[in-house]
């Protein structure tokens, strides 16, 4: 049976978690697990890349090469569950989005096999607006990195 509520003490979150802190969902849901969480201070969210993938389809077919973009929005999802159990969040409908992306930067090539660890440290948060530095590596080796600006949206007014 699955958890029924937040424990303060929760150092990491698996896929059922996950689903309850932020609404994305497949294909667009691009982490596995969030683990070494500390409240407003960071995470490492894992994304294990498969070649059964449908981004693989087209990017690209004869070298499966996973996209940086989706790197980055691996990284913001992670934040997403760290700001959302930070201000237990859970199941209540509130939102996470993107304001900003800067200093992106794209080191290794990704392709299926890999697992990615997508390190995200808090800059600014506990209100409105958070600011975060994002790492993802593959054993170790650094594939990308990006600072990112996030807003939460609060859960709709309940009737």
């Amino acid at each position: 049976m699955g958890r029924t509520d937040i424990d303060p003490e929760l150092m990491q979150a698996d896929i059922h978690m996950i689903k309850r802190l932020i609404p994305h969902r497949y294909p667009f849901l691009f982490i596995d697990r969030v683990i070494n969480m500390k409240k407003a201070e960071y995470a490492v969210g894992i994304k294990n890349v498969s070649a059964n993938e449908p981004l693989f389809e087209g990017h690209f077919p004869l070298k499966p090469v996973f996209p940086g973009v989706v790197i980055v929005e691996a990284m913001a999802q992670s934040a997403s569950v760290l700001v959302s159990w930070s201000l237990d969040l859970a199941d209540s409908g509130a939102l996470v989005y993107f304001m900003g992306i800067e200093k992106a930067k794209f080191r290794r090539i990704v392709e299926p096999g890999d697992q990615l660890e997508l390190h995200v440290t808090v800059k600014r948060g506990g209100g409105k607006v958070w600011k975060f530095d994002g790492v993802a590596k593959v054993d170790g080796e650094v594939a990308a990195e990006a600072e990112f600006m996030a807003m939460i949206q609060a859960p709709p007014a309940k009737a």
